[in-house]
């Protein structure tokens, strides 16, 4: 239940169209739902501006629509992340206007408006293999309100392909840096940009990159300012983190 839900609710009450014993089921699951396996935070959205968001890896697909379904009921955006394709399919068959992000491993059901803002993000990868977590990171970000540029595989083994875009990096209030293997792209795009970058380090490279520890240590250690760093393969964080930046400048804080 959102706030506006809430209201509207309260007034139901106050205009006798919604039954007092009605008002107090439903109020007394706030602010969470105990579903047995699962609590789920009705408030979160008050408090922070976003609904809870599902993370469906290691759920199964009954616990996963579930969640969603508690969600949607409640008038909540239902976004989840890492979700199997198997979840993808239940999802889809529960929700048909639900939407499906294959390459993101993200499904959405809108049940409220979103607020748009003005600033942009860029999502930047160091190679194709990124892409998948860069999606993540795109998707989120598009779904929370944010316009989205994608600018795939210009690493650092061919910088030239970067240099070369310099007008798009130039133009995003946040940019999203997303690489594996060594993991520099992150510190050459904050070195090149005035704005706040959040790197993503993935599992992608070769066995001594440690399943991408290499490239987090690496963007731990970066040497450019305004660089903040993220979990391996976290693209959902990164994209979450990209779209409170933005509604901070566009509510002016």
């Amino acid at each position: 239940m959102n706030e506006k839900t809430l209201t509207e609710l309260l007034e139901g009450v106050k205009t006798g169209a919604v039954p007092v014993d009605e008002a107090f089921s439903r109020i007394r699951q706030l602010p969470f739902e105990d579903l047995g396996y699962a609590n789920v935070d009705h408030h979160r959205e008050i408090r922070t501006g976003f609904p809870e968001v599902i993370f469906c890896a290691g759920k199964t697909v009954e616990q996963t629509l579930g969640i969603a379904e508690r969600m949607a009921v409640r008038g909540h955006n239902v976004l989840g992340t890492k979700a199997s394709t198997e979840q993808l399919a239940a999802v889809k068959a529960k929700f048909p206007e639900a939407l499906i992000y294959d390459v993101a491993r993200i499904f959405f059901v809108r049940k409220s408006g979103v607020q748009v803002n003005r600033a942009s993000v860029l999502v930047a990868t160091g190679g194709t293999s990124d892409i998948p977590v860069a999606e993540e990171a795109a998707v989120t970000a598009e779904l929370l309100g944010n316009r989205v540029d994608r600018l795939f595989d210009v690493g650092v083994a061919g910088i030239h392909r970067l240099l070369s875009r310099r007008d798009r990096i130039e133009a995003a209030g946040v940019i999203i840096a997303v690489a594996g293997m060594e993991g520099a792209l992150a510190s050459v795009i904050g070195g090149l940009s005035d704005k706040p970058v959040i790197a993503v380090p993935t599992s992608v490279g070769y066995g001594s990159s440690f399943g991408g520890l290499a490239a987090l240590l690496a963007m731990l250690n970066s040497c450019a300012s305004g660089v903040g760093v993220v979990n391996i393969d976290n693209g959902f964080g990164a994209g979450y983190l990209a779209a409170v930046i933005n509604r901070q400048v566009e509510l002016g804080r």
